[in-house]
């Protein structure tokens, strides 16, 4: 890595099944990295969000559209660095969001079942209906050895989570 590029700040993805808390420990690793945040929901179309919230999955074509912007998001973003709550369900969608930002590091908020499904009915007023945890399950594909982050327990307080990365960061040679 050349000395200007480990001088920028991280792009980071937290992702993870609805529920994990993407935009909590996205948000406060943001803060941590003084980068701005963005939510992926953000980046859905009104029909892919009318989708999900009849309780219906979204399918890879919905998703293309909407990875490709997360993307171009993380390119105008790569020299500030930022962080991303993004679901990030496959392998194959991280390679899209990586093959646009190849400094892009992954957090995997990992948990159980019953503990997500208990968040999200928790969570009032979002698009995202709990009956869409068992889908977004079946279809997650965790890290593997060669992607670039780590997996963290969702259940472990906040403030231990983005230390743990952070830390995690710097051994990796990005600046936190």
């Amino acid at each position: 890595m050349d000395e200007r590029a480990a001088r920028r700040p991280p792009l980071v993805v937290v992702m993870g099944v609805t529920g994990s808390g993407k935009t909590t420990v996205g948000q406060a690793l943001a803060d941590r990295l003084g980068v701005e945040f963005a939510d992926a929901d953000d980046f859905h179309s009104t029909a892919s969000i009318a989708k999900m919230a009849s309780g219906h999955p979204l399918d890879d074509d919905d998703r293309a559209p909407w990875l490709a912007a997360i993307g171009s998001w993380l390119v105008e973003h790569d020299e500030q660095g930022a962080v991303v709550g993004c679901s990030a369900l496959r392998r194959r969608y991280r390679d899209v969001l990586r093959s646009a930002a190849p400094r892009l590091q992954l957090l995997h908020l990992t948990g159980d079942p019953a503990v997500l499904t208990r968040r999200v009915a928790d969570r009032p007023g979002h698009f995202m209906p709990a009956s869409l945890i068992t889908s977004q399950l079946e279809t997650l594909e965790p890290l593997e050895a060669d992607e670039p982050g780590r997996a963290a327990d969702l259940t472990h307080p906040v403030d231990d989570i983005v230390a743990d990365f952070t830390a995690s960061l710097y051994s990796t040679g990005e600046r936190p």
